[in-house]
């Protein structure tokens, strides 16, 4: 018996890999938070170096580039924990009817 249930998950492997896997990995939240995070890091970042400080208004600190980074790291961890732990879809049971 044992044979056959190490029979059994090649083919669920094989059946999670198609274009169902495809687009749980694509819109997956994580990758979505990730990249709306980092766009607006990289907005911010720019902004940052390339803008008026106005060190005045912050009282010293470039809250932007400071932003901007912070934005950046943690978008870069949403993406990353998306890529190495990706949503793989559950394989349909022969005696499921839906």
């Amino acid at each position: 018996m044992s044979t056959e249930s190490n029979k059994a998950e090649p083919n669920e492997a094989d059946s999670n890999s198609g274009l169902l896997g495809t687009l749980l990995a694509l819109f997956d939240i994580r990758n979505v938070i990730g990249a709306l995070l980092s766009i607006y890091g990289v907005i911010l970042l720019l902004m940052g170096l390339f803008g008026d400080p106005e060190v005045e208004k912050t009282g010293g600190p470039n809250a932007n580039l400071w932003a901007g980074i912070v934005l950046l790291v943690i978008g870069a961890i949403f993406i990353a924990w998306g890529v190495l732990k990706p949503v793989v879809p559950d394989a349909p049971h022969p005696g499921d009817k839906e």
